[in-house]
Parts: structure tokens; sequence; C-alpha cells
């Protein structure tokens, strides 16, 4: 077996998930002020359909939030659409033209929305 440097612990039975950066478990990272994702500052809202079968998807980008904080918008955008979607790599996704929908439902949050795309 070859030993590498940028490898790790990635689970423990005793701690669960470990963070790949300081080895400790997730809930006690003591680097986890640094791993905060940046955004830009704009929050872009855009329609797409490419890559989705001619389906429809309302992405939401530029969030700086952290990933519990994401989850959580992105359940209250998904509930005051009326429909589904995930949250991936930072980007919101919520089944549906709903961009309207969102970018008041964002002001509401205190979060300052631009329209994307045509």
């Amino acid at each position: 077996m070859k030993s590498s440097s940028n490898g790790g612990l990635v689970y423990s039975t005793d701690g669960g998930r470990m963070c790949p950066a300081c080895r400790r478990p997730l809930g006690e990272c003591a680097c986890k002020a640094q791993a905060a994702p940046r955004g830009d500052g704009v929050v872009r809202v855009s329609r797409q359909t490419k890559g989705r079968g001619g389906k429809c998807v309302t992405v939401v980008k530029g969030l700086a939030l952290d990933a519990a904080a994401l989850a959580t918008l992105g359940k209250a955008l998904r509930t005051a659409c009326g429909s589904g979607g995930t949250v991936k790599d930072g980007v919101i996704e919520i089944q549906g033209d709903h961009c309207d929908r969102v970018m008041e439902e964002l002001g509401k949050q205190g979060h300052q929305p631009k329209r994307a795309g045509g």
C-alpha cells in the first residue's frame, strides 16, 4: 500500500464522518470557519433546461451560506414554490419555472437576487 500525504481517515465508528483537514469528527471540527463557502455577493436566479431532458429547473447560485443554512433556505424555497428540488454543490435547484416566486422569497429573506439568463 502506498502512503499518501493528502489521504487520511474519513470515517470512524466512534465519531462518524471525520474532517480531512484537522482529522476530528465533523461536529468538533476546528477548521469549520475557513471551510465556509464564499459567494461573490450576488445571488443569481436563472432557469435551465440543458441536460435535463427538456425539463425546466430554477437555479439559485452565489449564496454565501454554509451547507446547513443552504439546505434550510432550499427547503423554504421549495415549500414556497410547492415543488421539489435539491441542493448540490452550493447551488439550489427547484423543479419547474419559479424564477419570479423564488426572487420574491429571497427578497423577503434579506437577500438581493438578480435575474440571470434570458
